[in-house]
């Protein structure tokens, strides 16, 4: 007979000390406003962050063809990279006075981007499903890092654009992989010699 497991419901841990909403003062010296504004749209990026880092861990495990080791090792890479970045962003908002949002069903509803189904899909879709993804966070990043830099925090500005940076080269990378074949036998115009 199988075993069956219940969920442990948000009853049984009781309240929490200090519910997520709760904003602290800030340890840091940063206006409490600048910091109630910007908390919001940082806990967004970290979580659209763990939603590209799953994807990533995905198509890691479920990468094959020709260039399986390539992009294995690439995607790997990428998802390890993705995670130390969450972890910035993450420490980031709590020394704002925040709380990240931790638990996977609220990230996934506070992410820019959507969790790709279930499935396999073809490595061309995969990656080009990556792009849309760094694209769009990318993005994100370049409007709360111009945000950032209006309300004077200097430190999330850093922080973001050093992100950024990541981003923007991840996808160019993943540009390289969905390119054209240049390799192709006979001349620039496809007739064969």
């Amino acid at each position: 007979m199988p075993t069956t497991t219940t969920k442990t419901s948000n009853t049984a841990h009781g309240e929490p000390w200090r519910p997520q909403q709760m904003i602290e003062d800030n340890p840091i010296g940063l206006d409490q406003e600048v910091a109630e504004q910007l908390i919001p749209t940082l806990d967004e990026i970290q979580c659209t962050l763990w939603t590209l880092y799953h994807q990533y861990q995905k198509h890691h495990w479920l990468v094959e063809g020709p260039q399986f080791n390539d992009l294995h090792v690439f995607l790997e890479e990428n998802y390890e990279e993705v995670h130390k970045y969450v972890d910035r962003v993450a420490e980031r908002i709590t020394a704002l006075g925040g709380i990240p949002t931790s638990a996977p069903d609220a990230q996934a509803e506070l992410s820019h981007v959507e969790h790709e189904p279930e499935g396999t899909y073809r490595i061309r879709q995969m990656l080009q499903h990556d792009l849309d993804a760094e694209r769009t966070l990318a993005q994100v990043l370049r409007d709360t890092i111009s945000e950032a830099q209006e309300l004077g925090d200097s430190g999330t500005e850093r922080t973001l654009k050093k992100v950024l940076t990541k981003v923007e080269d991840r996808a160019h990378h993943l540009d390289h992989f969905l390119g054209e074949d240049s390799l192709e036998a006979g001349r620039p115009n496809g007739d064969a010699a």
